[in-house]
C-alpha cells in the first residue's frame, strides 16, 4: 500500500513528455500490399492456370496464362513502391522503408537468409502433412509426434550453437545449417515411394530441425547489429515482411509444384494404364485438366463407387493416384532442396567474426593493441 502511495505521489512529478505527430506512408503502405499480395497470388494460381501457357479450360490474356501478367503487375508495383519510398525520404518526410537501410550489405544479407529460410520451412511444412494424414491417414496427434523431434532438435541447436561455440563463424554456421537442410530433404526425397510408412520422416526431421536451428542461432544478431540501436524497430518490421513473404511464396511455390506435378503424372498414368477404359481416361482429362486434387485412397474410392466405377478399373485408378501421389511429393521436397542449395552462394557477405565479439573488438579501437581489428575490406573466404 505504501509503494503505491507512494507511485502516485512522484507520478506528479513527471513531466509528460510531447507527443510526435506520426506520418503513416498511407501510399507507400498501399503500393506494398498490392505488389506482394498480386506476387503472392499469382504463384498460388499458377497450378490451376499455368505459369506462362494458359491451361485447358483456364483464363488467358493475350493468349498466356494470367500469372505472369500477376506476377509482372506485382513486381511493376514494387518498383513503384521503391521510387515513392525515395522520393519521401529526399523530400524529408517519413517512408515506411527508409531506403538508406538497404545499403547495409549485411543487413541486406540477413534479410535475404530469412526470406529463404521461411520459404524453405513453409514449403516443407505444406508438403509434409499432405503425406502423413492424407497419404498415410495418420491422426492429428499422430502427425504431430511424427513431426516432434524437429521441434526438438531446432530449439537444441538455436539454443545450443551460441552457448557451445560462442566465437563460432555465422557465415560457416548459416552454410552448414543450410547445407544439413538440404541434406535432410533429401532424405524426405528418396523416402518418397509407394509402401513407405511414416518412419522415412524420422531422421530427416533431426536434420531439417538442426538446420533450421543453426539458421536461427545467427540471423537475427547479424541483421540486428547491422545498424544502430535506434533503427532497430526498422530492422524487425523488415524481418517481419521477409519472413511472412517467404512463408507465403513458400507454401504458394512448393504447393504449385506439386499439384503441377500430381496432375501430369495422374493424368498420364490414366493414359497408359490398360485397366482403364479410354472414356474414363478421356474423361479425366477434360475434367481434371487444371488440376487433381491431392487426396487419401478412402476419399478416392468413395468418389469411384459414387460414379459406379468399381472392379479392376476402380483398383487401377487408386493404384495410379498412388503414385502419383509420391511424384507430386517428390517434386515439391526436390525443389525445396534446390533452393536450399542455391541459398549459401548469398552468404558471402554475412560476418565471419561472432557478432558479439567483432563488436566488442571495433569498440576498443587502436588502443586495444594487438586485440584491434583491422577495417573490414570485405568477406574474408570461408
Amino acid at each position: 500500500m505504501v509503494v503505491v502511495v507512494l507511485i502516485l505521489l512522484l507520478m506528479r512529478r513527471v513531466a509528460d513528455v510531447p507527443r510526435s505527430p506520426a506520418q503513416l506512408d498511407l501510399v507507400g503502405s498501399a503500393l506494398s500490399i498490392v505488389a506482394l499480395a498480386t506476387i503472392v497470388f499469382g504463384v498460388l494460381r499458377s497450378a490451376e492456370w499455368g505459369w506462362v501457357a494458359p491451361r485447358a479450360g483456364g483464363p488467358e490474356i493475350l493468349g498466356a496464362s494470367p500469372v505472369i501478367f500477376l506476377i509482372a503487375g506485382g513486381l511493376a508495383t514494387l518498383y513503384l513502391f521503391a521510387l515513392w519510398e525515395r522520393r519521401l525520404a529526399e523530400t524529408g518526410r517519413e517512408p515506411l522503408l527508409p531506403p538508406d537501410l538497404l545499403k547495409t550489405v549485411q543487413l541486406r544479407v540477413g534479410i535475404v537468409m530469412f526470406f529463404a529460410q521461411f520459404l524453405i520451412q513453409a514449403g516443407v511444412f505444406f508438403a509434409l502433412p499432405l503425406f502423413l494424414t492424407v497419404v498415410l491417414e495418420l491422426s492429428a496427434l499422430e502427425t504431430g509426434l511424427r513431426v516432434f523431434p524437429l521441434s526438438i532438435a531446432l530449439l537444441v541447436t538455436a539454443a545450443g550453437i551460441p552457448k557451445v561455440l560462442p566465437e563460432a563463424s555465422p557465415r560457416r554456421v548459416v552454410r552448414v545449417g543450410l547445407v544439413t537442410l538440404a541434406i535432410g530433404t533429401g532424405v524426405l526425397v528418396a523416402g518418397m515411394n509407394p509402401g513407405a510408412d511414416a518412419g522415412v520422416v524420422a531422421i530427416p526431421m533431426l536434420l531439417i530441425g538442426a538446420g533450421l536451428g543453426a539458421l536461427a542461432s545467427q540471423l537475427g544478431a547479424v541483421t540486428v547489429s547491422a545498424v544502430p540501436d535506434e533503427r532497430s524497430p526498422d530492422v524487425g518490421g523488415l524481418q517481419n515482411t521477409a519472413t511472412s513473404l517467404g512463408a507465403s511464396l513458400g507454401t504458394a511455390l512448393i504447393g504449385s509444384i506439386l499439384i503441377a506435378s500430381l496432375s501430369a503424372s495422374a493424368l498420364a498414368g490414366l493414359q497408359d494404364s490398360p485397366e482403364v477404359s479410354d472414356q474414363i481416361a478421356e474423361q479425366a482429362t477434360v475434367q481434371l485438366a487444371s488440376s487433381v486434387p491431392f487426396v487419401s485412397d478412402p476419399q478416392l474410392e468413395a468418389t469411384l463407387d459414387e460414379l459406379g466405377i468399381t472392379g479392376a478399373e476402380a483398383e487401377a485408378i487408386v493404384e495410379v493416384n498412388d503414385a502419383a501421389r509420391f511424384d507430386g511429393l517428390r517434386a515439391a521436397f526436390a525443389a525445396a532442396v534446390l533452393v536450399t542449395l542455391a541459398t549459401p552462394f548469398f552468404t558471402g557477405p554475412l560476418p565471419t567474426a561472432a557478432v558479439g565479439r567483432r563488436a566488442g573488438l571495433e569498440e576498443s579501437g587502436p588502443s586495444g593493441g594487438s586485440g584491434a581489428s583491422a577495417p573490414d575490406s570485405g568477406p574474408a573466404p570461408a
